[in-house]
């Protein structure tokens, strides 16, 4: 059953969609570090990331310093929640330098 999922990649980009497994996102030579589950929040304009890959795990946001959005994304703030009890949301927006393509 195809979900709303999202990957990032060593080369620092940002993939989502509506796939089965997130390897669905991957493209040749791609190297997955992380990835997990959005939803839109068009009421506050972000994108909403959350839990984990069964398969690659969190989101090692830590490895980059830039990342790679969709333009179609522009102006949405990207915001990655734990869902666990010892970590502050994740400011991706803030956080990292994001460049947009086509």
């Amino acid at each position: 059953m195809a979900l709303p999922k999202f990957i990032i990649t060593m080369d620092g980009y940002f993939r989502l969609g509506m796939v089965n497994q997130h390897k669905d996102l991957l493209k040749l030579g791609d190297q997955c570090i992380g990835g997990g589950y959005y939803h839109f929040d068009y009421t506050t304009n972000r994108i909403l990331l959350d839990r984990e890959s069964y398969d690659f795990g969190r989101p090692k946001w830590h490895l980059l310093d830039t990342l790679k959005v969709p333009s179609v994304y522009r102006g949405l703030r990207l915001v990655y929640t734990y869902d666990d009890n010892f970590h502050d949301d994740f400011i991706v927006s803030e956080e990292l330098k994001i460049e947009y393509y086509d």
